[in-house]
């Protein structure tokens, strides 16, 4: 199946139906899908066809909504970028996909554009009839540029197979329906927030569109005034709705919360669960390169507090250590996806695709080696340990961060936490946990006798920062490549 035919299915089915609100209005299926057919006739004028990339880089409301189906309608590959990247690094993956055109604001850019101001006039100059379809579900359907922990950002390749099958596998274990209204806060360009679109419109839903979760009050207000049936998140996102008095809103029609980006603590699912009583939390794991590896089942929750769970439906996964052995139960090795969700590689970077998709059992076939360090209990449930490159040595022992997270996230008070090391020429790396308070009530002291009496020695950290805020990356996970960068080593 074609990505685009997820809007044309819902056209067909519900033409009349709101598929999306968001701030310029309520939209139906019908509407959307005419102002995308319209906008793939002026993007052809643009000399866009199949196969050629084109860049979004607009808010999330629904100029973007409607170009990333109108580039897919034009035959296309579309290219999210978020509105706020700096200059030189919108046009750097630009310049690296090729781009053909870019959908974008006001901003300068140095090929053809349609800007959204257009948008309305775009509506009177060009047709509203379906460009004839000429892909097929090998093509590609859209790059996602990811940063990772070093280097110039790399574009995910999706092709149409993948992201229907991604799509179709997640609805599956959330049971979406077309009853489902689902609220979106992240950014399009961030695939957690771009699947919340796709998979809206897949199942025939209601998409309601924000921009992001920083006043909590005006979402929840939202919330309750479109009876919102699923929450989608990620720890910051949860971290501030814990913060908030929820008992003036109605969220009694909430179904569902789900997390990725980053696990969620045991102490966020615990309060989590206290604040929604009457909704299923889906603790989960993914990265782009696979959309979306696992996933624990909501009665599972209080067995296997830790855990993100297993394998999303019609996908396999194990753990490897270095030498490329099978792991078993309680070992730590990088987890290894095998599925058709694990996408096609990195745009014009053989080199990175190598590393990462490595041949699978069968000719021909692609394994998508992670990068991330988990174990494995008895029932085959993961739980996440940390990054390979992440991973601290102290004291001659390994120590994961998110381990010694978790420990902060229990203690009342702590908002957020985040763990790096600082080089020390006598404990090869200390251990320094960065916090952010609720109050001023919080203090070093208290930390650290938290720590001691939850954590062993080497795992206790040696220095602790409080601070306003924490670095944010666009998708709003806490950036541990800038803290690293800029903590320095305190003095003994």
């Amino acid at each position: 199946m074609l990505v685009q035919n997820f809007l044309h299915d819902s056209v067909a089915r519900s033409p009349d139906k709101t598929a999306l609100i968001c701030t310029a209005g309520r939209f139906t299926y019908a509407q959307i899908d005419d102002t995308a057919n319209r906008l793939a006739h002026a993007l052809r004028v643009q000399g866009v066809h199949r196969g050629d990339r084109v860049g979004i880089c607009l808010p999330n409301d629904f100029p973007a909504v409607a170009s990333i189906f109108a580039i897919l309608k034009a035959g296309a590959v579309f290219v999210p970028v978020n509105p706020s990247t700096k200059q030189d690094k919108l046009q750097y993956i630009l310049g690296n996909c090729q781009a053909k055109a870019v959908i974008i604001d006001n901003r300068p850019v140095s090929i053809p554009a349609i800007r959204a101001s257009e948008f309305p006039s775009i509506q009177y100059r060009f047709g509203s009839t379906r460009l004839p379809s000429t892909n097929i579900d090998l093509d590609l359907a859209c790059l996602i540029y990811t940063s990772g922990s070093t280097g110039e950002p790399k574009g995910v390749m999706s092709d149409h197979s993948n992201v229907t099958f991604a799509a179709d596998s997640i609805i599956r274990y959330l049971q979406n329906t077309k009853t489902d209204i689902i609220i979106n806060t992240l950014p399009l360009s961030f695939d957690y927030g771009l699947y919340q679109l796709l998979m809206t419109f897949r199942f025939g839903g209601t998409l309601v569109l924000e921009n992001s979760f920083a006043f909590p009050a005006m979402v929840l207000k939202r919330m309750e005034q479109e009876h919102v049936t699923g929450l989608p998140g990620v720890p910051t996102v949860f971290s501030l709705l814990l913060q908030t008095d929820i008992s003036a809103y109605d969220l009694s029609s909430l179904r569902y919360i789900s997390n990725t980006g980053a696990a969620l603590s045991p102490a966020h699912i615990g309060a989590l669960q206290g604040k929604f009583p009457l909704a299923k939390i889906f603790s989960m794991y993914g990265l782009t390169e696979t959309k979306r590896t696992l996933y624990l089942p909501p009665e599972q929750l209080e067995k296997r507090p830790g855990s993100v769970g297993i394998a999303i439906p019609g996908t396999e996964v194990w753990l490897e250590d270095e030498d490329g052995r099978r792991l078993g139960a309680d070992q730590v090795g990088e987890l290894v996806v095998r599925g058709r969700h694990v996408m096609r590689g990195y745009w014009d970077a053989p080199e990175a695709t190598a590393q990462r998709f490595r041949p699978g059992p069968l000719p021909g076939e692609r394994l998508c080696y992670t990068g991330d360090l988990f174990r494995k209990d008895e029932d085959g449930y993961m739980y996440f340990v940390g990054r390979k490159d992440d991973i601290l040595k102290c004291r001659g022992e390994k120590v994961a961060p998110k381990e010694v997270e978790n420990v902060l996230y229990s203690l009342p008070g702590v908002l957020e936490a985040a763990v790096v090391g600082i080089d020390d020429p006598v404990l090869g790396q200390a251990i320094k946990a960065i916090i952010v308070p609720t109050n001023g009530a919080l203090t070093r002291q208290m930390v650290l006798a938290h720590c001691a009496a939850h954590l062993e020695n080497f795992m206790v950290p040696r220095d602790v920062e409080f601070r306003a805020e924490l670095p944010k990356t666009s998708s709003g996970k806490i950036n541990k490549k800038e803290l690293s960068q800029c903590v320095a080593s305190p003095a003994s």
